[in-house]
């Protein structure tokens, strides 16, 4: 198994977390949000998404929290534009990248963003023109990269087929989201691989989600490809998806979960898995959410050491 020495992170739960909140969560909140992350080292911090505010309402002040943000050098700073009419906002707030956005479910394409497969890639090659001509980097979503709510598992040739098509438009950087996190990892491992060796010079990332349990697995499994960076949300925030209700919640992968693995098993991250940790409680309070992580349940090597110290004699079963 190869394991990088490295691994860039990037946050999506000012954005992907915040706007699957059932509340409002005000300006000055979402701002002093994503200074804590960059304060953390965060290298990408995902701060809003430029959706029409009558489709995501919680997003609507997205170009305020732009112009509040303490920009920090060295932080990306990065908005979502889930078409042609965003890409042109997120250009006015001065985002330091654009997030586009397909899934390669048709089925979920029309449920989410009301087009075919066809119309939202050539939305996406036109928002790519756009950020490319005001020296902005953009970076291709595509969702529903493995299985999806309504088609279940997804053709690695349509997948091959999007990528393909915004490779031949000029976009290098791409991820793919398990968008629920129902993949597994011989899965993730053998898509990757195809992908890096179809398009050679693309840089691929790896949303995380968890449902499955396997998220831990399919990350590995994506290192061990060659995955050029990972996302999670500090908490486990976000992951709302247009699917049933009743399907249970796919929030995003805990970014504390994530930089406390990669320390642990020798991929600097750039981030201290402690103080990781300590912002997530920090921001659960402020935001009035519980902490969905491992880690922050108090399960580290830390904690369990000093329990283990300062309680020798509790009651255990021996064997």
């Amino acid at each position: 198994m190869h394991l990088p020495e490295k691994m860039l992170l990037v946050d999506v739960a000012p954005r992907d977390g915040l706007q699957s909140l059932p509340k409002w969560i005000d300006t000055d909140t979402k701002v002093w949000f994503s200074n804590r992350l960059s304060e953390l080292g965060v290298p990408v911090v995902e701060v809003a998404s430029f959706a029409h505010p009558k489709v995501v309402p919680n997003m609507k002040d997205a170009e305020d929290v732009f112009a509040k943000i303490t920009r920090k050098p060295g932080t990306v700073y990065r908005g979502q534009a889930p078409n042609v009419r965003g890409a042109h906002r997120a250009i006015e707030a001065k985002v330091g990248e654009m997030l586009g956005l397909i899934t390669v479910s048709e089925t979920y394409t029309q449920h989410n963003q009301n087009m075919t497969n066809e119309e939202c890639v050539a939305q996406n090659i036109q928002m790519f023109r756009l950020a490319e001509q005001n020296n902005i980097p953009f970076v291709a979503a595509i969702g529903m990269a493995f299985w999806c709510p309504y088609e279940g598992l997804i053709p690695e040739e349509d997948v091959e087929k999007i990528v393909g098509e915004f490779f031949n438009a000029g976009i290098k950087r791409q991820y793919l989201a398990g968008s629920l996190g129902m993949e597994d990892p011989a899965h993730v491992n053998r898509l990757y691989k195809r992908l890096y060796a179809k398009f050679p010079g693309i840089e691929l990332g790896f949303h995380i989600h968890n449902m499955s349990g396997m998220a831990t697995a399919n990350i590995l499994a994506a290192m061990d490809a060659g995955v050029h960076w990972m996302e999670g949300a500090i908490c486990g925030i976000g992951g709302g998806m247009a699917i049933p209700s009743s399907a249970g919640s796919c929030g995003n992968f805990p970014l504390e979960d994530l930089v406390t693995m990669l320390e642990e098993s020798g991929v600097k991250t750039g981030m201290n898995p402690i103080k990781v940790q300590e912002a997530a409680h920090e921001i659960a309070a402020k935001l009035g959410i519980p902490v969905q992580s491992h880690r922050g349940a108090g399960n580290t090597r830390e904690i369990i050491m000093k329990k283990g110290r300062e309680n020798p004699n509790d009651p255990q079963v021996k064997g």
